[in-house]
């Protein structure tokens, strides 16, 4: 019963080892992977390299070929392919000899009965088909699961694929069935439950199925940070409304962004701060910018040219001295969680990139040419 019961053990903690998350890093020029602890799970030794996606990452071998790697740094599939993407729902699409098509986890090409003018990438166990003007979808077995009838679609969200028929927008579920009818001008993807539409001038929310106009609104911003207060403007000035669209913040801000921790940055005349729920300023506008805060409890602030950390006490824990969205490595890109990630941030010095702690420790006192987010 004990050997048993260690197996058990073992074999769970192989499970969560084998799974660690990963960030991607150049050192002299070669990619490599790291582990949170800052030490190299897989050594630099790729000319060049992507990030995991459902434990397989796109590597380049010295003779500019394409093939993915195990979070061990072993090839899984050899580097044969001119072009690569990364695998969602079990699928890749490769490019060789000019040919686009799909494998799978093995490098087998799969899915070679389906019938699409283009291949598109799979995302939430879907793929676009194209026929002729018409896009639909198909699973992963190659069904066709949405016939093309729509002129255009966008890849699956929470669920939720955006549809174009005609001029008109709408919302589909994975079994082709109408979430949001295809009447409106403009909806958002679906985000804690709430969809942001537009019907000819008017500005509103889908709520059970209605269209219900918002007071005022010019532009309404979706739910995709906080599933029950978003902004919108009115009069040209910007304030918040919850998820039943009732303004509960008057607009009178220039620029805004969402709130987390119960804090929303905030600008006035060029200079950010920080209010709460019932717009009172709590955090007075003297930035010259402000990001949200994240779960840690820490906002990046810019007072001249660098950034540094407030925590929700409006206190400066971390010098503004890192530009933390130069570049093509932004970590402000829709959706994703800002600044520090479950106690780390990465943030760049000059012109190296470095992973600090919530003391503004660097991790293993150590910079790269290059550093992508954990995944």
């Amino acid at each position: 019963m004990k050997t048993k019961s260690l197996l058990i053990v073992l074999l769970f903690l192989s499970t969560i080892v084998g799974a660690q998350e990963l960030a991607l890093a150049n050192d002299d020029g070669k990619f490599g992977y790291i582990n949170k602890a800052g030490e190299w799970v897989i050594e630099p030794e790729f000319k060049v390299a992507k990030n995991f996606s459902e434990d397989l990452a796109e590597a380049m071998n010295s003779n500019k070929k394409w093939g993915f790697i195990n979070r061990k740094g072993e090839w899984v599939i050899q580097p044969t392919f001119d072009k690569t993407k990364a695998f969602n729902s079990g699928i890749a699409v490769v490019l060789s000899k000019k040919e686009w098509f799909y494998i799978n986890t093995k490098g087998e090409k799969t899915l070679t009965d389906v019938a699409t003018d283009k291949i598109y990438d799979f995302t939430e166990g879907l793929a676009q088909i194209r026929q002729g003007d018409n896009v639909g979808f198909i699973n992963t077995s190659g069904t066709v699961v949405i016939e093309p009838k729509f002129n255009k679609a966008f890849d699956f969200e929470n669920g939720y694929a955006k549809v174009r028929e005609g001029e008109k927008w709408g919302l589909v579920d994975k079994t082709g069935n109408y979430f949001v009818e295809t009447k409106y001008d403009g909806v958002s993807n679906v985000y804690n439950g709430n969809v942001v539409a537009t019907l000819g001038e008017s500005h509103g929310l889908i709520i059970n199925g209605e269209f219900k106009k918002v007071d005022g609104a010019q532009k309404i911003w979706d739910f995709s940070v906080n599933g029950d207060i978003t902004y919108a403007k009115k009069n040209d000035k910007i304030g918040y409304i919850n998820k039943k669209g009732d303004w509960i913040i008057e607009p009178s801000f220039d620029k805004v962004r969402a709130f987390v921790n119960g804090l929303a940055p905030v600008s006035r005349d060029k200079q950010w701060g920080y209010i709460d729920t019932t717009g009172k300023v709590v955090i007075s506008l003297q930035y010259r910018d402000a990001e949200i805060f994240s779960k840690d409890g820490l906002a990046p602030i810019k007072i001249d040219k660098l950034w540094g950390f407030i925590n929700t006490s409006g206190e400066q824990v971390i010098d503004d001295k890192y530009n933390i969205t130069a570049g093509g490595f932004s970590i402000f890109k829709k959706n994703n969680e800002k600044g520090f990630i479950n106690g780390i941030a990465r943030v760049k010095e000059e012109k190296v990139w470095g992973y600090i702690n919530t003391k503004g420790e660097v991790l293993k006192n150590k910079w790269y040419k290059q550093l992508e987010l954990f995944k």
